[in-house]
């Protein structure tokens, strides 16, 4: 498995030097990086400076709105920089089970999973702690999705820290996607008065051990180290710190 960043760990620093960033997570250990915006920048642009640098277009983030507005162009887009995989980071209520748009959603999952493939990438759902709430039926919101979407349209891209917070067990919950999670968010977190604050990978309460040896187990192709808040420490500091430990349990 590889070890990869989420570009939106370190955000700020991207925003300002997107290259001089890449070349900073290359430093901390990192083998590629998943993507959140191009800030900017052209597919062309991106594509090269991370070949320059010697990092993987693992995956990235993209919201179904720019694909709403053109799907192939989009795909096309990211097929261009490199990457493997695109993943949804999340979308509204409205259109999980039982809300508006739910069947709409579902049929245009459809067909970007089948653009997707026909460009080579797979496309992938990335959970937050709310999908973990209980439908009508007792039955979470995200494997609704995921039972409505077939898998070859349609994988799984676990983020175990939201897994975890929305109470169930990362590694069973890898367990029950065996075959469909090629890519796993590796983030670590604490309980401060109820409140969930992200740290370090090593520095919280996963298991993570555990959960990297289920996700080789399940087929998982690479490991994405996603920080979305740095209470502790300074962002790069952080990222390198989780490569780090992250890299120990490899091996």
């Amino acid at each position: 498995m590889g070890i990869a960043a989420q570009v939106y760990s370190v955000r700020e620093a991207a925003e300002k030097d997107f290259a001089g960033t890449m070349k900073a997570l290359k430093a901390c250990g990192y083998e590629g990086v998943e993507l959140a915006g191009l800030y900017g920048l052209s597919p062309e642009t991106v594509r090269d400076c991370l070949r320059e640098t010697g990092l993987e277009a693992v995956s990235a983030h993209v919201g179904l709105e720019p694909f709403q507005e053109d799907m192939e162009g989009m795909v096309k887009a990211y097929k261009t920089i490199g990457c493997s995989y695109i993943g949804i980071p999340g979308m509204g209520m409205d259109r999980h089970y039982g809300g508006e748009k739910f069947e709409e959603t579902c049929s245009f999952i459809e067909k970007l999973g089948a653009c997707c493939a026909e460009q080579g990438i797979v496309l992938m759902y990335h959970n937050h702690d709310f999908e973990f709430k209980r439908t009508d039926k007792g039955t979470y919101f995200l494997d609704e999705l995921f039972a409505a979407v077939d898998a070859k349209w349609l994988q799984t891209e676990q983020d175990t820290c939201w897994v975890n917070v929305g109470g169930e067990d990362p590694v069973a919950y890898l367990e029950k996607y065996k075959g469909r999670c090629p890519v796993v968010h590796m983030k670590d977190f604490r309980r401060s008065n109820k409140a969930v604050e992200q740290v370090a990978l090593g520095g919280g309460e996963q298991d993570n051990a555990a959960i990297v040896k289920k996700a080789e187990e399940c087929g998982t192709r690479w490991l994405v180290v996603e920080q979305d808040d740095h209470p502790y420490g300074e962002p790069m500091e952080n990222m390198e710190e989780s490569a780090r430990y992250l890299k120990g349990i490899l091996g």
